[in-house]
């Protein structure tokens, strides 16, 4: 079997080298860079394709050893919205064709696609290298749109045809949990056969345990605080409207709390939630819960590490999660999570052992799961202990020897087509 000394990673729509936590970047950011630097580490060389958004990009960054950001200028690098970067796709295939024709014969052995825009492009890259194509959905139009959050914008139809073209085209399919391996069969017709289940990480040398008295005092924050934390980024699907709606009726259920409540909502304005950046601050005004909430921009991970050591509970009311970075971020920190009973967060999240998991999004249902965790302290902490050990199920060189295993797979599946 070929050795596999290459790979092409696209990235179309948001690049690794953006903050996660703001515009789209977010949970496959961080994927797409975790994945990458390990796969490095096992002497396999990487290029992420991502289009250029600003023109003072170098065309080539070094992400780290073994891992290069080629930047594609592919339109206007600014004011593209992610529906109308379909428009773009032609010009940013040429490019990416354009940069392996300027190498040897048989540059890349794997395309491995991320989101269905990258894998549009992946599928013509892999059909003119003669490459296997491995693709990651992250998250699918079906599924997103039949759980919406009220005023929020359906998925287009052109991005659920694009979909099922790319489960058509790829080679193998890399599915986040159970759930979406199942979604993949059940709604986009795949071959069970080309779905392979690779779940994400987190990285314990960032986030892990830490003293909260000093990531209290370092932002801020009263030590004898609850702090009730939301982390991403600020559009209807991940429904931090959820958790403020749920801040109120916590108030009104238990109206002492007030002094001692602190709601840090970390992060930046995304999707939908570009058109009304003002929204959430507005609504905590309106709830009459402005002097608890606190709004972060958002930050590294080493800093976002910080932040969650200093909450009691970290909330995920999200419509829908893949997987759920967060979630698994927090319990390696320590900090139990109440997340809704959604997509990948059933996976991620061991209900009455490491946190709570909702079923509904009625903000009186939320504020019942969340008071006795925030205010009942030995159930919290067995909560955390739990939270710990559950993280550890999950990690970033396990993912990477698992996906570079489907690359393999994928290789031999090519092989034996060709006889």
């Amino acid at each position: 079997m070929s050795k596999i000394r290459r790979l092409a990673m696209i990235s179309l729509h948001t690049s690794p080298l953006d903050q996660p936590g703001t515009g789209d970047a977010g949970g496959m950011n961080v994927y797409v860079v975790e994945v990458a630097r390990r796969l490095a580490e096992r002497d396999i060389e990487v290029d992420i394709f991502t289009r250029a958004t600003s023109s003072q990009l170098d065309p080539v960054m070094t992400l780290c050893a073994g891992v290069e950001v080629r930047n594609v200028h592919a339109g206007p690098f600014e004011g593209l919205t992610k529906n109308e970067l379909p428009g773009q796709m032609c010009v940013f295939a040429r490019e990416v064709l354009r940069a392996e024709a300027a190498q040897p014969l048989g540059h890349y052995d794997v395309v491995h696609s991320h989101y269905w825009l990258s894998g549009q492009v992946g599928a013509l890259a892999s059909d003119r290298w003669g490459v296997p194509l491995v693709h990651s959905m992250h998250t699918m139009a079906k599924v997103k749109n039949a759980a919406l959050a009220d005023g929020d914008t359906p998925e287009p139809a052109a991005r659920v045809i694009g979909e099922e073209q790319v489960v058509e085209a790829s080679d193998l399919l890399v599915a986040n949990t159970e759930l979406e391996a199942r979604q993949l069969i059940d709604l986009y017709g795949a071959d069970p056969d080309r779905v392979e289940i690779v779940h994400p990480g987190v990285d314990c040398t960032v986030f892990r345990p830490q003293d909260q008295a000093a990531a209290r005092a370092a932002r801020g924050i009263p030590a004898d605080a609850l702090v009730l934390l939301f982390a991403g980024r600020i559009q209807p699907l991940k429904a931090p409207d959820v958790l403020l709606h749920a801040t109120a009726e916590l108030l009104q259920l238990r109206p002492e709390l007030r002094r001692r409540l602190v709601v840090p909502i970390v992060g930046g304005p995304s999707g939908s939630g570009l058109e009304r950046p003002t929204a959430l601050a507005n609504l905590a005004d309106d709830l009459g819960i402005s002097d608890v909430v606190r709004f972060v921009p958002p930050v590294p991970q080493h800093e976002l590490a910080g932040w969650y050591s200093a909450a009691s509970l970290v909330a995920v009311p999200s419509y829908n999660e893949s997987f759920g970075l967060v979630a698994v971020e927090a319990q390696a920190s320590g900090v139990p999570v109440v997340a809704a009973a959604v997509g990948g967060l059933t996976t991620v999240v061991r209900h009455g052992s490491s946190g709570l998991l909702v079923d509904t999004h009625d903000p009186l249902d939320w504020a019942k799961a969340i008071e006795p965790a925030l205010v009942d302290e030995a159930y919290r902490d067995r909560l955390a202990a739990g939270a710990v050990k559950q993280a550890q199920r999950f990690a970033w060189d396990a993912t990477a020897e698992q996906t570079l295993e489907a690359y393999h797979r994928a290789v031999r599946m090519r092989e034996a087509m060709a006889g």
